[in-house]
């Protein structure tokens, strides 16, 4: 039977706290949302919410990736293929994009679950993540929060089961946006709510629930996606949900995180979930999709993970609203975005291996690791004697470090550090962090982020981040 076999998430670090959008000083325990810093996107937050979900798995037996975005950069290439290249997964992957609505998350869900059991896969990796931009200081700047989910869905030793799932589609714009667009736009929240939200996703959970041959009280959890914390207190009294029910949807801490909101708010749910417990997710855009899980005896045996909540508890509130703008690239600039074709394609194409997977060499003769791999080992002075070696789900420690106030970071300095993996040198930049955190010795792991953007692409590389756990 199919079913989620593991789960995992991520949340920016960020947070941009409501009272500074109006110039007020914020306050510890006041609203704010996650947004993705300067150097995160829909792919940075989509890598590392599968390194989440893969912790303590074994990375070739994922058969296929699945990325649901409404966010991601490009329009004609894949944003799958780039992650399964990020995560160092095998060369006969299968990838696709699930995009063009909010309910894309639940359809890749859908779509993974009808993989498994129709034996076309054995272990799919889903990732759903959204990176999506209100107007500054618009209706939907403190609705929206930025964030990404992922489920290992797989045949074997599943912590939770599919019962059953429905479906109904409707055409309506009540949120959109068109190609070059920055920002999401909505119609007036009634309209939204009274002709789109409320009505589709009571009928697809009824539905569902009659299917089922189920009452309301026959679900343990109820994960409701919501355009807002108003819509979705509606919505479960009148889907006849008690507040016991009612999975949080962390409007005030975490925002609305669009495709990857109602996958964000399963993990959150199966964190604190118990074996035997019935889960109905229900995900809505352009009609609604809602499933129904069952957790298993499998839930317990599970490695922890950071998942939501530990996310959450990592947070860096923004100094200013005006660094928040500077991270989106809001604001006006001596300098604009570079030009022409940016990074050479030739260039790029000859080392993906360092520069997305991560990936040095480890010297046949010495095992000396290496990075970047070059002719000669500098421990025995072999040449060409390398084998493939992974950096990416390694830990460092902080060797030195300098601060530059020249590269066009929000809230500067850029830090700058050289860092020890397993014997080997790399210098790179240290992310989530102030000054004042880069010590000699301490301990890093490594994040999948940009490092700029050129002719209109982003370019990514790995940035080292201090250890979360």
């Amino acid at each position: 039977m199919s079913g989620i076999s593991a789960y995992g998430a991520y949340v920016p670090y960020t947070r941009l706290p409501f009272a500074t959008i109006s110039g007020r000083t914020a306050k510890e325990g006041g609203p704010e949302k996650a947004v993705a810093y300067y150097d995160e996107d829909a792919v940075t937050m989509g890598v590392a919410a599968a390194t989440d979900c893969l912790k303590g798995i074994d990375r070739a037996s994922v058969d296929a990736v699945v990325f649901a975005s409404t966010s991601y950069a490009y329009r004609e290439k894949q944003g799958a293929a780039l992650i399964a290249k990020a995560l160092d997964l095998r060369r006969d992957v299968s990838t696709s994009d699930v995009s063009g609505s909010l309910r894309a998350g639940t359809n890749a869900l859908r779509g993974a679950f009808d993989s498994v059991a129709a034996g076309s896969a054995r272990r799919v990796l889903v990732i759903a993540s959204d990176c999506r931009m209100g107007a500054p200081r618009g209706a939907l700047e403190t609705k929206l929060g930025d964030g990404a989910a992922a489920f290992l869905i797989s045949d074997s030793d599943p912590i939770a089961t599919l019962e059953g799932s429905h479906s109904v589609t409707d055409e309506i714009q009540d949120v959109w946006r068109v190609d070059g667009d920055a920002y999401t736009h909505t119609w007036e929240d009634r309209f939204v709510v009274t002709e789109g939200y409320a009505p589709v996703v009571s009928e697809a959970v009824q539905g569902l629930l009659d299917k089922l041959n189920l009452s309301p009280s026959d679900v343990n959890r109820a994960v409701l996606y919501a355009p807002d914390a108003r819509s979705h207190a509606t919505a479960s009294r009148t889907l006849g949900f008690s507040a016991d029910q009612l999975q949080d949807a962390l409007f005030g801490k975490l925002g609305n995180t669009g495709c990857a909101f109602a996958p964000m708010l399963l993990v959150a749910s199966l964190e604190s979930a118990k074996p035997g417990e019935r889960i109905l997710l229900a995900g809505y855009g352009d009609g609604a999709d809602v499933l129904s899980l069952t957790t298993t005896e499998h839930l317990e045996k599970l490695d922890a993970r950071l998942a939501v909540s530990g996310h959450l508890a990592r947070r860096k509130p923004l100094r200013s609203y005006e660094t928040y703008l500077r991270s989106r690239g809001l604001d006006p600039k001596e300098w604009q975005k570079g030009g022409g074709g940016g990074l050479s394609a030739t260039i790029r194409f000859r080392e993906r291996d360092a520069d997305i997977a991560f990936k040095g060499g480890k010297c046949t003769s010495c095992g000396q690791v290496h990075f970047p791999v070059p002719r000669v080992c500098y421990q025995c002075f072999s040449r060409d004697q390398w084998e493939p070696y992974g950096l990416s789900d390694k830990r460092g420690r902080l060797l030195a470090h300098t601060f530059d106030y020249f590269f066009p970071a929000p809230e500067p300095p850029a830090i700058m550090i050289m860092a020890e993996i397993e014997g080997c040198h790399v210098q790179i930049q240290l992310a989530d962090a102030a000054p004042e955190d880069a010590i000699l010795d301490m301990e890093v792991e490594f994040a999948f982020r940009k490092i700029h953007e050129a002719g209109g692409k982003p370019n990514y590389f790995w940035k080292a981040i201090p250890v979360s756990n």
